[in-house]
C-alpha cells in the first residue's frame, strides 16, 4: 500500500520523522503543533510521517499517533482530549494524605539513615497515569498500523540504570538492525506500557521501571543524540517539536540582586538540562555534518560504523517562555503539591521552571495547546513547504532554529573541506 495515498500534500520522496522530546506537563504544545498539522492535510489522511519517535512525555504522544495512525487527525484529537482535561491525579497520587506520607516517609528515611527495603523509591506515585495509559492506548494497534504500512516505525527511549546506556526501544518493520554506539543503542521490542513509563520515569521524582532484566528511568538522562532514533529507522527530513523557548534570558547586571538558588530553583534547572540540552547539542551537530557533506558535493558518505547522510529538519519551539504560562496557572495545582513547591522554593518567578514540568492542569495545558497551534499556524508556509519537500535553504539544512540559523551564517565560510575550492 502506498502511505502517501491518502495524504497527496506530503513528499513521496522523503522518509519523514517526527521527534517528540520529554518535557513533562509542557508535551501539551506538542499536541498544539500537531492538531495544526492536522487541519494542513485532507480530513481523511493517514499519518504522515514513516518514523515516529518519542522521549518521555514525547514517547506518550509518539505511541498514541503510532497506534491510530490510519487516521492522523483521529489519533491527534484523542490526544487532544486526553491533554486538554489532564488532572494532577491523573498522572500522580496528589491527595493531602499520600502527599504527607510520602514526605514523612523521605524524612524518616534521611534521619535513619535509610530504612532497607523501605526506603522512598520516588517523591511521586505515578501509578495513576500507568492506569491511563492502559486505558487508553491500543498497544496492539501499533502493529496493524505497521503492518498496513501506515507507519515503517515507532520509537520509545528510556535510560538504563545498571548498563548506563541510553536504549531506543523500537517497533517496525523491514530490515532495521540494532545499533550499538557509545552509551547508546537500539533494540527491537514490541513496546508496551512499561516502556512509557520507563521512558517518563524522572529521576527522584519518579519510580524506576523494571524492563527485562534492568531498571529504567528517564529517556533524556543519556540521550546526548535525541534525533539519533529517527535517523537510524530510515528518516532523511525531520519535524522536531521541542518544548522550550530558545531565547536566553538576560544576563544578570550588577546592581541586581543575586539571591541563594532554592532548591526547586536548582531542580527545575537540572529538568531543563535534562529534556532540552540534548536537542540543541545534536541539532547543532547535524547542522556541521549537513554543511561538510555540502561542501563535499555528496548527500551521502559511506562509513564503517554506517554512512553518513544529509538530514533535513524543521524544528517548532515555543514563541512564549513556558515559565511566564506556568506562572498563571500553578494556582490549579492541588494544594499539597503546592505546599510542597513553595517547601521547595518553586511557587516564586525563579523556581517556576519546575512547575512548568510538573503542572498537569487543564487550564496550563490548554494554553499551551493553543501556543502550539498558534506558532504552527504563523508558520504555515514554510511547514507545509516542507512536508511538500520542497528544498530548504536555511544553513545546514536546519528550519526554525533561530540560534544555529545565525551562528553557522557568520561561520559557514570556516567549514571548508582541504582541497575543495
Amino acid at each position: 500500500m502506498d502511505r502517501h495515498s491518502h495524504h497527496s500534500s506530503v513528499s513521496a520522496d522523503y522518509r519523514f520523522g517526527l521527534v517528540l522530546p520529554g518535557g513533562g506537563a509542557r508535551g501539551a504544545y506538542q499536541v498544539g503543533v500537531l492538531k495544526a498539522l492536522a487541519e494542513m492535510l485532507p480530513r481523511r489522511s493517514s499519518n504522515p510521517f514513516s518514523v515516529i519517535s518519542g522521549t518521555s512525555a514525547g514517547a506518550i504522544n509518539s505511541v498514541v499517533l503510532a497506534s491510530r495512525a490510519q487516521l492522523f487527525h483521529v489519533g491527534v484529537a484523542e490526544l487532544e482530549y486526553v491533554w486538554r482535561n489532564f488532572k494532577s491525579a491523573q498522572v500522580f497520587r496528589s491527595d493531602t494524605w499520600t502527599m504527607i506520607r510520602n514526605g514523612a516517609h523521605w524524612v524518616l528515611a534521611v534521619a535513619t539513615g535509610g530504612l532497607g527495603r523501605s526506603n522512598p523509591l520516588a517523591l511521586l506515585d505515578n501509578a495513576p497515569l500507568r492506569k491511563l495509559l492502559k486505558k487508553q492506548i491500543n498497544f496492539e494497534s501499533i502493529q496493524r498500523s505497521i503492518d498496513k504500512g501506515y507507519i515503517d516505525a515507532v520509537s520509545v527511549t528510556a535510560a538504563g540504570y545498571s548498563s548506563a546506556r541510553s536504549v531506543s526501544f523500537y517497533q517496525g518493520s523491514g530490515p532495521v538492525h540494532p545499533w550499538h554506539r557509545v552509551r547508546r543503542s537500539g533494540r527491537e521490542e514490541k513496546i508496551n506500557v512499561n516502556h512509557l513509563m520507563g521512558s517518563i520515569a524522572v529521576p527522584i521524582v519518579f519510580p524506576p521501571v523494571l524492563i527485562g532484566q534492568e531498571y529504567f528511568g528517564d529517556g533524556a538522562m543519556r540521550q546526548a543524540t535525541p534525533l539519533s532514533p529517527a535517523v537510524h529507522l530510515g528518516a532523511d527530513r525531520i519535524l522536531v517539536i521541542g518544548a522550550r523557548n530558545e531565547i536566553p534570558d538576560p544576563e544578570p547586571t550588577v546592581s541586581r540582586d543575586t539571591r541563594y538558588p532554592s532548591l526547586g530553583r536548582v531542580a527545575g534547572y537540572m529538568l531543563d538540562a535534562l529534556f532540552m540540552d540534548g536537542l540543541s547539542a545534536d541539532l547543532e551537530r547535524l547542522t556541521r555534518i549537513n554543511l561538510i557533506l555540502d561542501q563535499l558535493g555528496e548527500k551521502t558518505v559511506e562509513g564503517d560504523e554506517g554512512d553518513l547522510r544529509t538530514i533535513e529538519a524543521f524544528v517548532m519551539l515555543p514563541s512564549e517562555d513556558i515559565r511566564e504560562i506556568a506562572e498563571r496557572h500553578v494556582h490549579e495545582l492541588p494544594r499539597s503539591v503546592r505546599i510542597l513547591l513553595k517547601g521547595l522554593g518553586a511557587m516564586n518567578r525563579g523556581g517556576m521552571q519546575l512547575a512548568s514540568y510538573l503542572l498537569f492542569e487543564s487550564g496550563y495545558t490548554r494554553e499551551l495547546i493553543r501556543l502550539g497551534y498558534r506558532d504552527a499556524m504563523h508558520r504555515r508556509e514554510e511547514l507545509e513547504s516542507f512536508m511538500r519537500g520542497d528544498p530548504v535553504h536555511a544553513p545546514g539544512g536546519i528550519i526554525g532554529w533561530r540560534d544555529l540559523s545565525q551562528e553557522y551564517t557568520a561561520r559557514h565560510k570556516i567549514l571548508k573541506i582541504s582541497g575543495q575550492e
